[in-house]
């Protein structure tokens, strides 16, 4: 066996732990971050203007937010939410401030990409709704998320694949995964198979979340 061979097969136990410490991270902030996010998006859609539930104040302000929040590069976010994240959580480091700074960045990247997604739905088929006498909850419920969902998975699968480089990045505020491995382990040692393995463990899960989505997406597209 090789030098090369013994490192990788020496690490592998790391790479599958925080591999596995990632997948946790990202899962959670999907979660809060993901339900935020739809929620938003959703008030978002049904608030512009010739929504069903047309507020132009509620809009504004929610557009504003977004627009804010969104284009802030994540790794300036980490250090604008950590004194936030210490009167909510207790704590600014570690994985539970890495989560909560995540969830709040994908509560906005989430919430346009839901708006621009259901916003595409044909407006005859909420009318039709209309007319039948659904009100504004049930053809949110029945119709826009239904007729929206194959373009909201790609929308999401996108939103989960920018979550695993932003748990990448929250490695500078302790949150353990890959990217605080690659970095402690290997950038500052000058280890460059450890970096190398993380870089490899990064792209195998993001080929399979790409991989899932678009499988999801194709099954609910045709039908």
């Amino acid at each position: 066996m090789s030098d090369l061979q013994s490192d990788i097969v020496a690490i592998l136990p790391d790479i599958l732990e925080q591999t596995g410490i990632t997948l946790w991270l990202v899962s959670a902030a999907l979660v809060f971050g993901g339900v935020a996010g739809l929620i938003v998006g959703v008030a978002l859609t049904v608030t512009r203007r010739g929504g069903i539930l047309q507020q132009s104040l509620v809009y504004g302000t929610l557009n504003l937010l977004v627009n804010v929040f969104r284009p802030i590069p994540f790794i300036i976010l980490l250090g604008v939410l950590q004194p936030l994240g210490r009167i909510v959580l207790g704590t600014g480091i570690g994985n539970t401030a890495a989560i909560f700074a995540i969830s709040v960045a994908a509560t906005f990247g989430v919430a346009r990409i839901v708006e621009q997604n259901l916003v595409t739905v044909d407006d005859g088929v909420i009318e039709a709704a209309r007319a039948m006498g659904a009100g504004p909850w049930r053809i949110i419920l029945t119709v826009m998320l239904p007729e929206g969902l194959g373009p909201l998975i790609l929308g999401y699968t996108f939103a989960t694949i920018a979550i695993i480089d932003m748990s990448a990045v929250a490695g500078m505020i302790g949150g353990l995964g890959i990217g605080n491995w690659a970095i402690a382990y290997g950038q500052r040692q000058n280890d460059w198979v450890v970096i190398l393995s993380a870089l490899v463990a990064i792209i195998i899960v993001t080929q399979i979340v790409q991989a899932i989505g678009n499988a999801l997406a194709r099954r609910v597209l045709r039908r």
